[in-house]
């Protein structure tokens, strides 16, 4: 299976992608420190530093899945809301693309504001045309931490797929069991200077991780959030004020603050996964990127659609 991917940030997606089996053909993503995170971590990924919206999808013709994270601020109920009339609207550049390439399916990530009321009509407007092109949509409200991700994250994934496979796709199950508290996921990385608060703190912090707030390019530094956010990392005894550079040395006093290594590992990245980037622009990539796990379990899901399609193809000859 094969995908290209827009709007691939820091690869969240793109390496739940990975996991499930897909192959990208190309990774476009505007941001010059975002594609060098991708390029430092998959260096033979074909990663395109482009905008979307002056990209030819026509040399990709019938790539298996069209990918993307489209930007979350028209949409976010942190922001103005302004959807269709918001300049960073990706939709009408997407819709364009996926008419040039005619992917067999389509995965879409978004914000949980996109299902708002006030969204309605351009939601069934969505729907509408990806309809004429022959794919069935559909879009579901998942949280990372029904898929084992330690954080209380939100987000739309919208799906289509062409008519002609609907019928093999199913959302993934959620997991059976809760994930790691915040303590539990993040204690081993508190202690790495031998602090001595560690084990204390990580039996305070017993409640899965709030929702890592991506600052954006405009607003917003290495901090986890508005006044809201911060309380509520407070009673996870996390001051959110801004991040360290490092764990808390020996014989630190009061409330840590978070490294870009443990947000990284709140969100689903591997250890391994590298960012390229000062703790600012770290940061940016690591807030507003999707969880690879709950990627990989919905791309699993449209891998298996995909092969029922490819499996009939081949008995059918």
């Amino acid at each position: 299976m094969n995908s290209i991917e827009f709007c691939a940030g820091a690869g969240g997606q793109a390496l739940g992608l990975e996991q499930a089996g897909f192959r990208h053909n190309a990774l476009v993503e505007i941001e010059a420190d975002f594609a060098a995170t991708l390029r430092l971590n998959r260096p033979n990924w074909d990663v395109r530093c482009a905008d979307m919206n002056d990209f030819d999808g026509r040399p990709f013709a019938g790539t298996d899945l069209f990918a993307g994270g489209l930007p979350c601020p028209p949409f976010s109920i942190a922001g103005k809301q302004l959807g269709e009339r918001d300049e960073r609207n990706l939709f009408p550049a997407a819709l364009r693309l996926i008419d040039e390439i005619r992917p067999k399916a389509i995965m879409i990530e978004n914000v949980r504001g996109f299902l708002s009321a006030v969204f309605e009509d351009y939601r069934n407007g969505l729907k509408r045309q990806l309809e004429k092109m022959d794919y069935r949509v559909g879009w579901r409200l998942l949280n990372a931490s029904d898929f084992g991700v330690p954080q209380l994250r939100p987000r739309v994934v919208i799906v289509a797929l062409h008519k002609g496979i609907v019928d093999a796709f199913d959302w993934p199950e959620v997991r059976p069991h809760n994930p790691p508290t915040g303590g539990e996921t993040l204690k081993d990385l508190m202690a790495a200077n031998g602090w001595l608060g560690a084990e204390r703190w990580a039996e305070r912090a017993n409640e899965i991780a709030p929702t890592i707030v991506g600052g954006s390019k405009k607003h917003g530094g290495p901090d986890l959030g508005p006044t809201r956010a911060r309380a509520a990392w407070a009673t996870l005894g996390v001051e959110g004020k801004s991040l360290f550079n490092e764990a808390p040395g020996h014989d630190f006093v009061g409330m840590p603050r978070l490294t870009v290594r443990m947000v990284a590992r709140l969100q689903g990245f591997p250890d391994n996964w590298q960012f390229y980037g000062g703790k600012t622009v770290s940061y940016r990539q690591v807030g507003n990127a999707f969880p690879p796990p709950v990627a990989r379990a919905v791309a699993d899901r449209i891998r298996i659609a995909l092969s029922v399609q490819k499996n009939f193809l081949v008995r059918a000859a």
